[in-house]
C-alpha cells in the first residue's frame, strides 16, 4: 500500500509494504490515480516518495506475483508503466528521499521522479535480469536518459549494484545526506519549489520533457517562445513581477 499527507503546498508519499516495501499492481494503481487527483489539486507544488522504515526505500516488484501466469504479469506490468509514466508527466516537481535500498521497481520509482535525494547507506540497481525480467517501469527508458548509455549498459547489463556516493559521482542522485535526513532535505527542496510560480515551473518542465517525448530541438525551441508568451494568460506572472519590483514574496495562486 501507499499512503500520503499534504504539508502545506507538498505532498509526502510513503510506500508501506513490510518487510520490504514491494510494489503490488494495487499499489501502483494507488499511486497512478492519486498522481491524477495531486494534477487536479491546484494547491499542490511538490509531492515527495520515500518508503517506510530505515532501510528499504523499495525492493521493487512482489515476484510472487509473477508466477500466475502471462496474464497476471501483463497486467502487472502494464501497471507499472502507466504508474510510473503518470508520475514522470505529472505537473508538479516530484523528488524522490531514498531511504535505503532502491531496486528493480524501486529504483524505477526514483528514476521517474524530477529530482533524487539518497541518504548515505542508500543502495540501488536493476537486478531484473538475475531473474529472467527486465525493468518494465520505463527504467530502460529512463536510465541512459540521466546517467548516459555507458552507464546505464553497466548498470543494466551486469548487474551492478550503485552506493550513494557513485550515484551522486555520475548524477543519478543529485544530492546525499546522512540516514535519516532524506525525508527532510526533500522537504526543505519542496519549499524552495514552492517559492517559484507554479505555472512557470509546470512549463518548464514539459519543456524539458520534450526529447523524451519525441520533439524535435527546433521545435522544442519554438514551443519554449510560445509557452513563454502563454504565461502572460495567467494572473501569476502579472504577480511575480509586481512582488520582484515591490521587495515582497509572491502570492501564487497557480493560476
Amino acid at each position: 500500500m501507499i499512503t500520503h499527507t499534504i504539508e502545506n503546498h507538498t505532498c509526502i508519499i510513503t510506500i508501506h509494504n513490510p518487510p520490504v516495501n514491494t510494489w503490488t499492481p494495487e499499489s501502483l494503481l494507488a499511486l497512478k490515480n492519486l498522481t491524477y487527483e495531486l494534477d487536479a489539486n491546484k494547491n499542490i507544488y511538490a509531492a515527495i516518495i520515500t518508503g517506510q522504515g530505515e532501510k528499504f526505500f523499495s525492493a521493487g516488484a512482489d515476484l510472487k506475483r509473477f508466477q500466475a501466469g502471462k496474464a497476471a504479469a501483463r497486467e502487472f506490468i502494464t501497471v507499472f508503466g502507466e504508474a510510473f509514466e503518470a508520475w514522470m508527466n505529472a505537473r508538479f516537481v516530484t523528488i524522490a528521499a531514498i531511504n535505503g535500498y532502491a531496486m528493480g521497481g524501486g529504483m524505477e520509482a526514483v528514476l521517474a521522479c524530477d529530482t533524487r535525494i539518497a541518504e548515505a547507506h542508500a543502495i540501488m540497481a536493476l537486478p531484473e535480469p538475475k531473474v529472467g525480467l527486465l525493468p518494465g517501469g520505463c527504467g530502460t527508458q529512463n536510465l541512459p536518459a540521466l546517467v548516459g548509455e555507458g552507464w546505464a549498459k553497466r548498470i543494466l547489463l551486469t548487474g551492478e549494484q550503485l552506493n550513494a556516493e557513485t550515484a551522486l559521482r555520475i548524477g543519478l542522485v543529485q544530492e546525499v545526506v546522512e540516514k535519516g535526513q532524506s525525508l527532510n532535505a526533500a522537504k526543505a527542496l519542496a519549499e524552495r519549489v514552492a517559492g517559484l510560480s507554479p505555472k512557470s515551473v509546470e512549463f518548464c518542465k514539459s519543456l524539458m520533457h520534450n526529447a523524451r517525448n519525441g520533439v524535435s530541438r527546433s521545435e522544442g525551441i519554438k514551443l519554449e517562445r510560445e509557452r513563454f508568451m502563454d504565461l502572460f494568460e495567467f494572473e501569476d506572472q502579472a504577480e511575480g513581477v509586481a512582488a520582484f519590483l515591490q521587495k515582497r514574496k509572491p502570492n501564487w495562486k497557480n493560476g
